[in-house]
C-alpha cells in the first residue's frame, strides 16, 4: 500500500478536531481559535466556512444523515448547522463550561447527540433541544463514547466511568477506576470497553461478563485508542512505539503486544473503518500505515512538518485526513 497526497488545506490555527461526513463527500475541519472549514473531497475545494463558536470549537460531529453537522466550544453551547446551505440553525447551551465531547447514537434508535461540558452530559434532539438532563459527574467529564449498537453511552471522569441508558437515562452500571482516564473505546462488536490512563496504563472492561484487565508499563499517558473493524487488535499510543494488543478469546492480558516503532512519541492511532489497516502519527511529522501481523511498516510512510493532532479515514477507507498543530489539514489517498 501506499499513502500519497490528494490534497491539502490551511486553517488559522491548531485543527482541533476533523470529521468526515457519512457518505464521505465532506470533511469538517474545526481551529481551536472557533471557525470551521467543510472541505469537499473530491479535489479539497471549500464549500462553506463557518462561523463556529466564540472563544474556540472543540469538537464536531456529523449526524446519522449527513444534512447536519453538530460543534461544541468553549461558549458553553452546542450548535446545529446546515451542510448543505453553511448556516446555524439551533443551538442549546449547557452552562459554562467548554463542550468538548461530542458524539450521535449509533445503530436505529431515534436519533441523539451526547454533549458533555465540564460535569454536566446531556442528550439532545437533532433540533438541539435537550431530551434528556443527567446528574452532574464527580469530576470532569474527559471521554465519551456510544455502545455500538447505541444502548448507552459510556461516560468517563476521574474515578471511573458510568453507562448512561440511551432510551431512558438510567444508570445502567459503574465502573470505579482510581485515576485519571482520557479515552475511551468501545470494540466494534461491544464485547471490551476499554480506557486509556494517566497513569499510565490500558484498561479493559468485558461488560457482559464483568471481566476486567490491566495492561501498564506505558512510557507516557495512554491518550489514543483504536479498534480494528474484526474487534481483534486494539491500538495504543503511549510512547515512542504505538501497541497493538490481541483480544481475541479471553483478551490481551498477559501476552506480548505488537510494537510499532516511531522515534517520536506516537500522538495518534486509527484503524480503517473497513478494512485492518493501521495509520499511526508522532510528534516528530511522521506518519506510517502498519498491517496489524506486520512489525514493519508497509512503504506507506510520510513527512509533515508538524505533528499531527487528529487522524480520520473516510467511510470507504479510501482517503486518509490529518490535521495539524500548525493548521495545516491533508487529505492522503490510500492506493494498493
Amino acid at each position: 500500500m501506499q499513502l500519497t497526497k490528494h490534497w491539502a488545506g490551511q486553517l488559522d490555527d491548531y485543527v482541533i478536531d476533523l470529521a468526515w461526513s457519512p457518505d464521505g463527500s465532506i470533511l469538517a475541519a474545526a481551529s481551536a481559535s472557533g471557525p470551521v472549514t467543510l472541505f469537499s473531497s473530491g479535489d479539497g475545494a471549500r464549500r462553506h466556512e463557518l462561523p463556529g463558536h466564540e472563544g474556540g470549537t472543540n469538537a464536531v460531529a456529523w449526524g446519522p444523515g449527513g444534512s447536519v453537522l453538530a460543534t461544541g466550544g468553549q461558549d458553553g453551547a452546542v450548535k446545529i448547522w446546515d451542510a448543505a446551505a453553511g448556516q446555524h440553525v439551533a443551538s442549546a447551551s449547557l452552562g459554562r463550561s467548554w463542550v468538548e465531547h461530542l458524539a450521535w447514537r449509533p445503530g436505529g434508535g431515534a436519533p441523539t447527540l451526547a454533549a458533555g461540558a465540564g460535569r454536566k452530559l446531556a442528550y439532545l434532539n437533532p433540533d438541539a433541544t435537550v431530551r434528556l438532563e443527567f446528574r452532574d459527574a464527580p469530576k470532569t467529564i474527559t471521554a465519551l463514547a456510544w455502545h455500538p449498537q447505541g444502548g448507552c453511552a459510556a461516560v468517563a471522569y476521574f474515578g471511573g466511568v458510568c453507562l448512561w441508558d440511551g432510551d431512558d437515562g438510567g444508570a445502567q452500571k459503574e465502573y470505579p477506576y482510581g485515576n485519571g482516564i482520557h479515552a475511551l473505546a468501545w470494540s466494534p462488536d461491544a464485547r471490551w470497553l476499554v480506557s486509556g490512563n494517566q497513569d499510565p496504563s490500558v484498561h479493559l472492561w468485558m461488560p457482559e461478563r464483568d471481566v476486567e484487565l490491566q495492561m501498564s508499563g506505558y512510557q507516557t499517558k495512554v491518550r489514543h485508542l483504536s479498534f480494528d473493524p474484526s474487534s481483534r487488535w486494539l491500538a495504543t499510543s503511549g510512547g515512542a512505539e504505538a501497541c497493538i494488543w490481541d483480544c481475541s478469546g479471553d483478551g490481551p492480558e498477559g501476552r506480548e503486544p505488537v510494537m510499532l516503532a516511531h522515534v517520536a512519541p506516537v500522538c495518534g492511532v486509527g484503524f480503517q473503518r473497513v478494512h485492518s489497516l493501521l495509520a499511526t502519527a508522532s510528534e516528530d511529522g511522521v506518519v506510517k500505515l502498519w498491517s496489524p501481523e506486520r512489525r514493519q511498516p508497509m512503504r506507506a510512510t510520510v513527512g509533515m512538518p508538524a505533528a499531527a493532532t487528529r487522524l480520520a479515514w473516510s467511510p470507504d477507507d479510501r482517503l486518509l485526513a490529518i490535521g495539524s498543530e500548525k493548521g495545516f489539514v491533508y487529505v492522503l489517498r490510500c492506493d494498493p
